[in-house]
């Protein structure tokens, strides 16, 4: 085989014969398959992670060139549709490789690796693109024994606006954990998840790298009062009255808002205005998903 003679000359010849103990693949599939080794999905795409390939970190431009040529023939001769390459950043130069030789283009970078596409289906590309969202999740504590609610100012901000404490959501994170996560962080309160009140959608966020923001308000019970703000991020930090945080001029638009919601929550019970969470089993076996909706009245 071209490519095994290549990886002969490059003093690699163990590959193939490394292909044939590791990741289930047989001396016979290693003779006969010249397919860098992969993961098959059910949507009849490839994904190969060089990190799990035993290929040197040096491998020359020219040589993973002719390995990917091979692998890119049967995949087709296969009926693949498509192939995700997963290049670790001591390998960039596969990388360029695939991009400028193969056709491949850049989906996403995360840390210390790329992630290649190339469609080798008919037509236009139907590969998902990457995640264009990022979720800010705060939590409006309140304490229904006198009506009031925790509010923060931020530092560093052009205008220090009363608004819930809250931040960035962390990857495999339920919105819920986040904003518990949050108010204490920043406050020193803790909390426990009610339900979620609100969201908001934003494109082109600038905060986002122009990317669109969801913006998810929740409703937290206190379980401590004792407030021990953050001073590297806040500037103040109080109990306000839920009456005069929907009045004032010192708060956001969106605050004020849900300041109003949570009033009337108060006033007619916050079944009125709650959309629980609800865990259910996704179709992928053994996940599961939350779903979050107003509670279904019983008969």
């Amino acid at each position: 085989m071209a490519t095994y003679a290549l990886l002969c000359k490059l003093g690699v010849a163990g590959l193939c014969r490394k292909w044939c103990c590791s990741r289930a693949f047989t001396c016979r599939a290693a003779v006969n398959q010249r397919a860098l080794p992969g993961k098959v999905d059910r949507f009849g795409g490839v994904t190969v992670d060089l990190a799990d390939v035993d290929l040197p970190e040096d491998i020359s431009e020219t040589a993973f060139g002719s390995l990917l040529t091979d692998s890119l023939a049967q995949w087709k001769s296969e009926g693949k549709l498509a192939v995700w390459l997963r290049v670790p950043i001591a390998m960039s130069r596969c990388a360029a490789t695939a991009a400028c030789a193969h056709g491949f283009t850049f989906h996403h970078a995360q840390d210390r690796h790329a992630v290649l596409s190339l469609w080798m289906g008919g037509g236009e590309s139907r590969l998902p693109r990457f995640a264009t969202h990022q979720v800010g999740v705060a939590g409006a504590v309140v304490d229904e024994s006198n009506g009031k609610v925790l509010a923060v100012q931020d530092k560093n901000k052009t205008k220090n606006a009363w608004k819930f404490p809250g931040g960035l959501s962390d990857p495999g994170e339920n919105i819920g954990v986040t904003a518990v996560r949050e108010v204490f962080e920043e406050t020193g309160v803790r909390s426990e998840f009610r339900s979620l009140l609100s969201i908001r959608q934003q494109h082109n966020h600038p905060g986002a790298f122009g990317m669109s923001d969801m913006y998810v308000i929740c409703r937290l019970s206190p379980l401590s009062y004792d407030i021990h703000f953050c001073t590297h991020e806040c500037e103040r930090c109080e109990w306000l009255s839920l009456a005069e945080l929907a009045r004032t001029a010192d708060t956001t638009a969106i605050t004020a808002r849900v300041a109003r919601l949570l009033l009337h929550g108060l006033e007619r019970g916050f079944e009125c205005i709650d959309l629980g969470m609800e865990e259910l089993p996704a179709v992928y076996s053994g996940m599961f998903y939350q779903l979050y909706h107003r509670r279904i009245p019983t008969s």
